[in-house]
């Protein structure tokens, strides 16, 4: 495994990132992912994570309502990690208490009642990254950065980061924060992968110039880009959620697929490996983060960390791009 500083912070994160959306109590009534694993069936998962090295783990409060959270504290606890080796990140903003008042969002109030719901899910003292799940624009930013700040303050966690939103909206709070004195964001938990590259104009090179880390979401497209088209798995029988993210612009993506199948075929990888090591040769990439649902998805995530494209295949696998329309998912997707 190799490790990097996580953005601009003096943090040391695994190159690849354990996503845990994929645990939690199985079963529609219990979240958007009936497909997710309990805590027998993400133990070898974890397990396999930890053997190879992975020291950091995303989840979120909203993944199948605090079990993921529960589950991956859980693990943490169990496999004996030590808390001052590993890096542990949640996010808040979804609704936890559908049709209630304040039963999400990102208000003073939920933050400082969120953050404290987090911590006894995962039983832990704090969280070392932070994040909002999506800006809330019903929100003054000027609340949210505040209470934020206020979390790091009180050593609830250690930094803050922020996920998919337009570029112009993280660097207005940023700059709300640096006014006030306030803690800024860390990293940028964004859309990015083969199949959606939009970021490439304005979210990923302010990042890139505010040495803000980048630590994109689903590099595989919810696994369209890990295997040949029509493929069909235990998690994508079930998935409602995927095909309303990734199946909106199909004609746009057939030819990337099927691009991405015959380089990573010629190379002798699979298309997850392949797609990976397009994503870990961007110097500005700090980790993907990968959810899995099987452990040798872990071992394939690892392995493209010593593939080296040149430049020919890397033009290769981009050239099928076209431009997609601005993915504009707030207050919808919850990856």
């Amino acid at each position: 495994m190799r490790y990097v500083k996580l953005g601009s912070t003096g943090l040391d994160v695994s190159r690849i990132c354990l996503g845990c959306m994929s645990f939690g109590t199985p079963g529609k009534e219990h979240g958007d992912f009936p497909w997710a694993h309990d805590y027998e069936a993400a133990k070898p998962i974890f397990k396999k994570a930890v053997d190879l090295g992975i020291n950091y783990f995303d989840t979120a409060n909203v993944y199948q309502y605090g079990s993921s959270e529960e589950i991956t504290g859980r693990l943490i606890r169990d496999f004996g990690l030590d808390r001052d080796d590993i890096v542990v990140a949640t996010k808040v903003r979804f609704d936890m208490r559908k049709g209630r008042p304040n039963g999400g969002g990102l208000s003073r109030k939920e933050i400082m009642s969120e953050i404290d719901k987090s911590l006894k899910r995962l039983g832990m003292d704090y969280i070392d990254l932070y994040q909002i799940h999506r800006p809330d624009l019903s929100v003054p930013f000027e609340e949210t950065m505040e209470a934020l700040h206020d979390v790091v303050k009180s050593g609830k966690a250690r930094y803050i980061g922020a996920s998919t939103m337009y570029a112009w909206q993280f660097q207005k709070m940023q700059n709300v924060a640096e006014r006030h004195g306030w803690t800024r964001f860390a990293t940028m938990q964004n859309h990015y992968n083969l199949m959606y590259r939009e970021e490439e104009r304005e979210m990923i090179p302010y990042c890139r110039d505010q040495h803000i880390g980048i630590v994109p979401w689903s590099p595989l497209a919810g696994g369209r880009l890990a295997h040949p088209r029509g493929t069909v798995t235990q998690r994508n029988r079930v998935d409602a959620i995927s095909p309303a993210v990734w199946d909106r612009n199909v004609k746009l993506d057939i030819p990337i697929i099927d691009n991405l199948q015959q380089v990573a075929a010629r190379r002798g990888v699979s298309m997850a490996q392949e797609a990976l090591a397009w994503m870990l040769s961007k110097p500005y990439i700090t980790a993907p983060i990968v959810g899995t649902t099987e452990p040798w998805h872990v071992e394939e995530a690892v392995a493209a960390l010593d593939i080296t494209l040149d430049a020919d295949e890397i033009q290769e696998l981009e050239a099928p791009y076209m431009p997609h329309p601005v993915t504009d998912d707030h207050g919808f997707m919850v990856f």
